[in-house]
Order: C-alpha cells, then sequence, then structure tokens
C-alpha cells in the first residue's frame, strides 16, 4: 500500500484499477515525468501517461486549488496559468469530515508492449493497458496454464530526437523489409551465451527467415544526405530508410498518423539517454510592491481565477466596514476559505491592502510585466546583490568585513540564509539532454495529448527549501584580465568553436562562450568541491546557479547553494561557511586544489575532454560534478583560466603574479 503523502502508480484496463508502486512526488517533475519509464516492485516496465489524466475533473472530491505552486514569475516565463503539484496519495479519515482529494493516483501504461517467454523463447505482444503478468499461451498448452511461466517483457525500445519512442520493430527486422509479407509469423529471441548484442538472434519459425541484433543501437553516416542516422534506418531493408514511426505510447498512441521522418535507433529500455527532462526553475523574489506579504497568501488573493480573488471583489463591492477585513473575507469566501486558515487576521488584512493598492485586476504579474521586468535571472541577480528580509527570501550582509586580499578578486558576498527554488517540468528529450528553445512548443507538446486553452494550461512543479552564498567577481579585475592578455581569447576559442558545432548538428540555439563564463563556471564547481570537503555535504546536495554576462560592464556572480524538499529547508551549515573568516580559506583552499590535478599534466595540458570535448584542464579527478550539481553538463570548464597552466602560469584570474 503506498504510504501517505507518496505518489500511488495506477496501471488501467477493463475499467478496473490496481495499484502498483509508490514514488515521490519530485520524482514526478525529474526524473518519472510524462513518456519516462520505470520498473515497479512486481518487475514490471511502464510508462507514465501524460498530464491529461493526472487529475481528473469528474472527482467529487476533487480540489485543484489545493496543488496550486504559487510562482507568477515561472508561470509567465513558460507560458502557462498556473503550476501544480503532483498529486499525492490521501487516505480517507476514519473520523468522517469534509475530505479531500481521496485516493488520486498517476496512471501508467505496460511498455514495452512485447514480451518473451523465459522457457520457449516465444515473443508476443500485449495491449498497453494490459493488467496483471501475462503467462506464455505456447508453454500454457503442455505444462496447463497455471504452472506455464511469467513473460519477461524484452529488454529493447526505440526512440528518436524528436522524443517519440515506440517498440522495436521485431517483425520488420528479422523479415528485412518494412512490409513484411510473411503469413505466418512465430517469432522467437534465442542467445548464444554471449554478452553481445551479436549473440541475441531473432528467429521467423514461420518461414524460416533469421537475423542477429548486432548494430541496432549504432549510428551511421548517411553518405547521400550527408548526416548521421542510424544501422536501424539504413540497412533494416536495403534501398529503404525504416524511419520513427511517430509513437507516443504514454499517450496511448502506439503510431501516429503521419510518421516523425527522424531516424530510428534502438537502446536498452533502461538506458540513461532514453529520457532527460526539462526543467526550468527560479528563486523567488518577492515583488517590490508586495513587500513581506506571504507570498502563497499574495497569489490568492491576486489570482484572476481564483476563488479567493473571487471573494475579495465581492467584499470590495459590498463595501462592509462593520468588522474587520479578514473576518469578512473569510465569511464571503464560504467553503473556499479553508485555504486561508494558516494565515492570521493581521496577515490577511495587510495582504488585502497590498491586493487593493496594485488597481483593480490585483495581479502581480501584470504590475511587473508593464515595468518592463528582464529574465528571470535578471531580477534574481538584483536581488541577490541586496539585502532582502521576506518570508521565502533573507539575503544579508556579513556582519563584519572580510580579509582585504579577498577583496581584490571578489567585488560582494551575501548570505543567502532562506531562498525558495519552484522547479517545473516543462518538457523532455531523448537521446540528447539538450533541447532547442526556440522548439518549447514541440516539447510541451509530448506532455499531453489533447492540447488545451490558455487560461487552463499547467505543468507539473514542486518548490524546496534551502540556503546559499552568493558572491559576485570584482568587475574592474575582471575586465582588466580578459583585455590584458590575448592569449585568454585563444584558449577559449576551441571550446567556443566546439560547440558551435555541436549546436548546428543537434539544432540547438547558438550561445557565446567567453573567458569570464569559463572562468565564474569552474570557480562555482571548484567552490562545491571543496565545501563538500569542509563542511561534509555531498557534491549532489550542493547545486550552482550562474549569473554571467559579456563586456567590460558584464556580471560574474555565482550562487552555491543546497535546497531539500524538507518544509524547513537546511540548517544554516553552508551560510556558516560563508562568513568572514571562514569563506577566506573556503576559497583559499579552492584554488590551492586547482593548481594540481592528480591527473597532470595530462589533464592540464588537455586540447579537450569532456562531454564534447568541451572542456580544458578539469576531468573527473578535480573539476566534474554529479549532473544534479552542474547547469552545462560538466562542459566549459578550465582550470587553467582561474589559476594559470604549466606553459602559461600568469593566464589564470587567480594566479599568482595576476
Amino acid at each position: 500500500m503506498p504510504r501517505q503523502g507518496d505518489t500511488s502508480l495506477r496501471r488501467r484496463g477493463g475499467g478496473a484499477t490496481v495499484i502498483e508502486g509508490v514514488v515521490r512526488r519530485s520524482q514526478f517533475v525529474a526524473p518519472f515525468g510524462p513518456g519516462a519509464m520505470q520498473v515497479l516492485s512486481d518487475g514490471t516496465s511502464v510508462i507514465t501517461a501524460g498530464l491529461d489524466h493526472w487529475f481528473s475533473e469528474t472527482d467529487a472530491t476533487l480540489d485543484i486549488e489545493s496543488f496550486r505552486v504559487h510562482e507568477w514569475r515561472l508561470e509567465k516565463d513558460l507560458g502557462v496559468s498556473r503550476l501544480l503539484l503532483p498529486p499525492d496519495f490521501r487516505r480517507r479519515s476514519p473520523y468522517g469530515g469534509n475530505d479531500t482529494n481521496i485516493n488520486l493516483t498517476i496512471p501508467v501504461l505496460r511498455f514495452p508492449t512485447w514480451s518473451f517467454c523465459p522457457r520457449c523463447r516465444q515473443l508476443s505482444k500485449q495491449p498497453l493497458h494490459l493488467l496483471g503478468k501475462p503467462r506464455c499461451s505456447g508453454c500454457g498448452e503442455s505444462l496447463g496454464t497455471k504452472r506455464s511461466p511469467f513473460l519477461a517483457q524484452v529488454p529493447f525500445v526505440c526512440m528518436c530526437e524528436k522524443g517519440h519512442v515506440q517498440d522495436f520493430p521485431w517483425s520488420e527486422w528479422v523479415h528485412y523489409s518494412i512490409h513484411p509479407t510473411c503469413t505466418r509469423p512465430q517469432l522467437k529471441l534465442t542467445t548464444s551465451g554471449g554478452g553481445t548484442l551479436a549473440s541475441q538472434k531473432l528467429k521467423c519459425e514461420g518461414c524460416g527467415s533469421e537475423r542477429f541484433l548486432s548494430g541496432i543501437t549504432s549510428t551511421r553516416r548517411d553518405q547521400q544526405r550527408e548526416q548521421e542516422s542510424t544501422v536501424l534506418t539504413l540497412e533494416l531493408e536495403k534501398g529503404a530508410e525504416y524511419t520513427c514511426r511517430g509513437g507516443t505510447p504514454w499517450l496511448g498512441i502506439e503510431e501516429a498518423e503521419h510518421p516523425c521522418p527522424a531516424a530510428l535507433r534502438a537502446t536498452l529500455r533502461g538506458a540513461s539517454n532514453i529520457y532527460y527532462a526539462l526543467v526550468r526553475s527560479s528563486i523567488f523574489v518577492p515583488s517590490a510592491e508586495t513587500g513581506n506579504v506571504d507570498p502563497d497568501l499574495m497569489a490568492l488573493l491576486t489570482d484572476p481565477q481564483g476563488p479567493i480573488r473571487s471573494a475579495l471583489e465581492t467584499l470590495l463591492l459590498l463595501g462592509m466596514e462593520e468588522m474587520p477585513k479578514a473576518t469578512q473575507l473569510r465569511k464571503v469566501a464560504k467553503a473556499n476559505a479553508k485555504v486561508l486558515t494558516p494565515y492570521s487576521d493581521a496577515q490577511l488584512d495587510e495582504a488585502i491592502a497590498v491586493a487593493q493598492s496594485l488597481g483593480q485586476d490585483g495581479a502581480v504579474a501584470a504590475a511587473d510585466e508593464e515595468s518592463g521586468a528582464g529574465s528571470l535571472r535578471d531580477e534574481e541577480y538584483a536581488a541577490l546583490r541586496g539585502e532582502i528580509d521576506s518570508p521565502d527570501l533573507v539575503v544579508r550582509q556579513a556582519e563584519e568585513p572580510y580579509e582585504s586580499a579577498l577583496n581584490d578578486s571578489v567585488s560582494s558576498i551575501r548570505l543567502v540564509e532562506k531562498l525558495r527554488e519552484t522547479r517545473a517540468l516543462w518538457g523532455f528529450n531523448r537521446v540528447f539532454a539538450e533541447a532547442d528553445r526556440e522548439d518549447r512548443e514541440g516539447r510541451a507538446a509530448l506532455l499531453r495529448r489533447k492540447q488545451v486553452q490558455d487560461d487552463e494550461s499547467w505543468l507539473p512543479a514542486y518548490t524546496v527549501l534551502g540556503e546559499g552564498i552568493f558572491l559576485e567577481l570584482n568587475a574592474d579585475k575582471l575586465a582588466a584580465w580578459e583585455e590584458g592578455n590575448p592569449a585568454i581569447a585563444n584558449r577559449v576559442a576551441p571550446i567556443s568553436e566546439r560547440f558551435q558545432a555541436i549546436a548546428e548538428k543537434r539544432h540547438l540555439t547558438g550561445r557565446e562562450i567567453f573567458p569570464r563564463f569559463i572562468l565564474a563556471h569552474t570557480l562555482a564547481h571548484m567552490l562545491i568541491n571543496q565545501l563538500t570537503y569542509d563542511c561534509g555535504y555531498s557534491s549532489a546536495s550542493l547545486r550552482e546557479r550562474l549569473y554571467v554576462d559579456n563586456g567590460r560592464d558584464g556580471t560574474a556572480g555565482m550562487l552555491i547553494y543546497t535546497a531539500a524538499g524538507d518544509s524547513e529547508g537546511t540548517l544554516g551549515g553552508l551560510v556558516r561557511m560563508g562568513k568572514p573568516g571562514r569563506f577566506e580559506t573556503v576559497l583559499e583552499s579552492a584554488i590551492s586544489a586547482a593548481r594540481w590535478c592528480s591527473s597532470d599534466p595530462v589533464c592540464i595540458d588537455s586540447s579537450g575532454q569532456g562531454p564534447d570535448s568541451c572542456n580544458l584542464a578539469a576531468c573527473h579527478t578535480c573539476g566534474l560534478l554529479p549532473e544534479t550539481a552542474c547547469e552545462e553538463f560538466n562542459r566549459f570548464l578550465d582550470r587553467g583560466l582561474v589559476v594559470g597552466t604549466l606553459s602559461d602560469p600568469d593566464i589564470g584570474f587567480f594566479s599568482q603574479g595576476s
């Protein structure tokens, strides 16, 4: 049985429902969102259904507002009307009462649909909505239905770069034909005992055709089109291309009406590149208009579609003055007033006053949009440079000064005692981790079968609380460093050229890779590695967030933070390491450690290593972090720009003589 507060998985079919597994709510944002595969406790491989089925509007107990995540900046950036927490499983109270959101689950479908018998090796196909574990019908004739072995799902599926996934074309592959003509296909998957695909043989006992699986996961250059393709696409049938069928089984579609033109590649169903969640995050920044009012309460009062905003407008129209406004609002809101229970009357009165000052439409987002608010990072950068004391963001300047030697390189340090980060899933990729931001609509369309109106659009999200250290490099010294040594630009040029080639090949939006970005990114990695040694954090629990722009007046800030799913966040250890007397030692130790790697001189003299060869002097020994901690997939790193190289020791920003 699922635990209270976790999310329950449900396989559906034939009008029946069966509880099959339990997953944490945050994992339905990443890594088990719509279209992702996972294996349940009974060994069944399933794929998470689309957002169409996450909340049942016909459920009388559903209170959709209780799942609302209030972060208007992120909603505006993603172009949706609201963000919602994945539904959690709640049992009905044995004591009665007005229970809501009872027994909510997220449906999953059985995928891949092809299975084989471990005894006779016969392949067979079952429907997506199959419940339970099927048995081999062939062995059942000789052994009896109850003694026949359970079928095991095949280990291979196919995918394409457009995000589609489908079953491996077993019949087409063994018959060397896109449209096989075998009238009695009886497929068997046998193995010779080896550990490679060359030992896996597929045979059709109906016509005697057989074929090995060697090469099905490989890529191959298409000489005619001069682009990368796959063995499965080019060699399934000679003289013809077998492209993706546009399958979206998590939406109930095994083959699209119009096939996808992308090359199809086979992969193990447990491979890491079969699903990359595209997550957009933001740090909560209080609006200037709302002051220190609780952001969740402010969102309730300013949401044009929400029941509390409607009740507030009714209250203002009635003009009741005989009792405090908080009490009035609770009465007018009636049953919806339960969402106001966590807030005191004083908090409500202050929030109502702010909501009235924003005008009749009362939308904080609209007010900021009219004032020309910048991007998410620009607003965060401006907030982190100052001092803020709000319910969800507390930024302070240290009470004592830092050592003067530190001030030469670092212009400002802020202690972020509390922050709230919202993470939302807006799409996913297959094959490659990155997506073209211009294809946002295409990626978002994969999340649901039926597209919804803008005022009804939503995406899954969750919030976490944490703390951090924000530091900004000295702009004057940074500009002098970049302009004073031509070798710096020459060193960065190969990384930029390699990435531009990769971006063109994968149809990604081009980016400028410049020296201060690589410097700030590498320094962030060095600090995270040092903090793991000094205060006991695991490197996976710390994250980086970069605020870097090019040019003499550009920025070079970074936030090193930790965010936990607990309601209280973390306990102040990271902030303590950022205080005067401690942070100087952390930074000095990080820079000292960067001067030598156990893989040197191979690492420091490298001309290209790491993902896509977009790193110079940075390897797993000295510079790389877990994937969850790095914003750039462990690319654009170079210790040489931090501390110098063996051949040019003065090229680094923190070199001894600089």
